[in-house]
């Protein structure tokens, strides 16, 4: 079962959470990483994998760079190669009130209009300080709790996409990994 990982990222931040996500990719056994930062990324890829996690730089939303790169995948979307596979997203900035929900939510716009499962993270204490249900956050810096959620959000997406290929149904692979 493959995910690819798929981010831009200027300031580093962006980045940082990708690496704490492929960590959580990696713990699943069973689960291929393919790790792309926008630049090196082929349309392809979005074909060959069983699951992708996209990240943005919150810029007032997501960069003019990624939603270039995905303007070109609508041959992907009118065909529906996308359809059923899973989805989820993440993004760092340097304010915690600059917008961080709205570049969320655009990046899952995006895998929700190819018909994506959206895969976010369930409620724990640890988003006071970290994180959302829509994806993993950072903000400013990437700490500790900021890496713990994006572990926790590449794992998930790891063993949901792996359940979902096996077969189980999608309340069964939810009611497995406490979400709902």
């Amino acid at each position: 079962m493959k995910v690819l990982l798929l981010f831009d990222s200027r300031g580093g931040l962006t980045e940082q959470l990708a690496q704490a996500i492929a960590e959580g990719v990696r713990s699943v056994p069973g689960a291929e990483l393919v790790y792309r930062r926008l630049d090196d990324a082929r349309q392809h890829e979005l074909k060959e994998a069983d699951a992708l996690i996209i990240g943005s730089p919150n810029w007032g939303g997501i960069t003019g760079k990624l939603k270039d790169w995905f303007d070109h995948s609508g041959d992907l979307w009118q065909t529906g190669e996308l359809a059923g596979k899973v989805g989820a997203a993440f993004t760092a900035g340097w304010s915690r009130s600059a917008g961080t929900e709205a570049t969320l939510l655009q990046l899952l716009h995006l895998l929700l209009s190819h018909g994506m499962i959206i895969v976010g993270l369930p409620w724990s204490d640890r988003m006071r300080l970290s994180g959302s249900y829509y994806g993993a956050t950072a903000h400013g810096e990437v700490t500790e709790d900021d890496r713990h959620q994006a572990r926790e959000l590449g794992r998930r997406v790891a063993e949901i996409a792996q359940r979902l290929q096996s077969g189980l149904t999608l309340s069964e692979s939810l009611g497995h990994l406490g979400g709902g």
